[in-house]
């Protein structure tokens, strides 16, 4: 932007300087005129319309822009064959134009043991957005009992899944296969049965549509809990120095649920060598490391590296904080929607904790969409609270309600540069409307 800017004001320069006599003074004004607003349009397409393609470097990209090379450069070893068919297969997942859908859906997933305690909650999180989602349901006890007419009938087939194992990988697999079933589903979201929304329906929807990005929690861990679980039997494939660690709790576009579908070398590798009570006393958690490790050697530039899932790891012990009826404030829970930097705690020594600051399309944005973990005694609350706490976070300052705010954005983008309307707007409001 700074070189447009720049660029701009040299133009203004020679409009100012005196004209060759020869000439008429009107045609250099006029092709500055339409050179000038062919830019103004330019941008004012890039920022309204963000692209949503699969590669992973796009115009307002989170992570920075990192160009697919189409000859890829000379490895330092002859590949395998099983890595030559992996890398034909991601490359052509990425490079294939996106199709886009006339009704984009986003494909909620949950992942329980029986029954969804909070499903009342998230029955009020989807009232009015019909045809906006999907839900799914990965019971790995016994079948759920629904009280919410958009879970009904949306079990799919599941198995016992063992903390820690491979068989989480496998229900988190199952998920992404019959939510892909819908073309219309264009991103995928894990929940567990303890999480919560922060925000109302449109915030979200927005938040995740309008982005070229997954959003995945990938960090590098140098302590004996991160590549102190790394097993050299993942070798020649996995090299020490990608091994990743991350949350489980993703939300992912369409391309990369389809290129975990088409993995098998390395999901292979993670279910043999990365399980508890491996050789030397090792404890390699495949739910934690399988997805961050794999996105980080396939395409780093198309992940966030936070997850919009917010836990509280400030105990620093074996699970994140779980909140009571009692914890339950107001306060408490819009905190959470404000935190704009990401916190990763690691068992590195020397490098015990590591704060990035949270970017949504180039922007520091609030991090968080949900929440977890909440007992079931918190439902009450939580269901009291959430209109306050969500409604307030997709207001103006000064009172202007959403679809005021929406009708005076979309006048506004067709007569101002990306730039001169995020001046005028408040940032957290901009975040939320500027791209319809």
């Amino acid at each position: 932007m700074k070189t447009s800017r720049a660029w701009q004001l040299r133009v203004r320069d020679l409009v100012t300087m005196p004209g060759s006599r020869q000439r008429p003074h009107m045609k250099r004004p006029v092709w500055i005129i339409i050179l000038v607003s062919m830019v103004c349009l330019f941008l004012i397409a890039a920022y309204v319309y963000p692209l949503r393609n699969s590669a992973p470097c796009s115009f307002f990209s989170s992570s920075g822009c990192l160009i697919y090379a189409e000859e890829e450069s000379t490895p330092t070893r002859e590949l395998t064959d099983d890595e030559i068919y992996s890398r034909v297969v991601v490359r052509e997942v990425l490079k294939t134009p996106h199709v886009e859908s006339k009704n984009p859906k986003i494909a909620f997933m949950f992942l329980t043991p029986g029954t969804l305690p909070f499903e009342r909650l998230w029955d009020k999180f989807f009232q009015g957005h019909e045809g906006r989602f999907s839900v799914f349901v990965h019971a790995s006890r016994e079948k759920p009992v629904h009280v919410s007419r958009y879970f009904l009938g949306r079990d799919i087939r599941s198995d016992s899944v063992v903390w820690g194992k491979i068989s989480m990988v496998d229900a988190e697999r199952r998920l992404l296969a019959h939510a892909l079933k819908d073309p219309d589903n264009q991103h995928f979201v894990l929940l567990s049965d303890s999480c919560i929304p922060l925000h109302n329906f449109d915030y979200i929807y927005n938040y995740l549509m309008f982005t070229n990005v997954s959003f995945l929690d990938c960090f590098l861990d140098l302590g004996p809990h991160g590549t102190g679980r790394y097993s050299e039997h993942m070798l020649p494939e996995i090299e020490k120095d990608d091994f990743r660690k991350g949350s489980q709790w993703f939300t992912m576009k369409r391309q990369h649920a389809l290129i975990v579908m088409a993995d098998s070398l390395y999901y292979r590798k993670f279910k043999l060598y990365c399980r508890p009570g491996m050789e030397h006393g090792k404890n390699c958690y495949a739910d934690e490391h399988y997805l961050p490790t794999f996105f980080h050697m396939t395409d780093p530039g198309g992940i966030a590296n936070w997850s919009v899932t917010y836990v509280d790891w400030s105990e620093r012990k074996w699970h994140p904080r779980s909140y009571r009826a009692e914890d339950i404030t107001y306060e408490l829970l819009r905190n959470m929607t404000f935190l704009d930097q990401s916190v990763h705690l690691t068992s590195d020594e020397k490098n015990p904790v590591t704060i990035t600051p949270c970017l949504w399309n180039g922007q520091k944005r609030p991090c968080y969409l949900f929440a977890r973990k909440f007992y079931p005694e918190t439902l009450e609350k939580l269901i009291t609270l959430f209109s306050n706490y969500t409604v307030d976070a997709a207001r103006f300052k000064h009172g202007v309600s959403l679809d005021e705010f929406t009708v005076h954005n979309r006048c506004n983008v067709q007569k101002r540069s990306a730039n001169y309307v995020q001046s005028l707007l408040p940032p957290l409001e901009l975040f939320l409307f500027g791209h319809l």
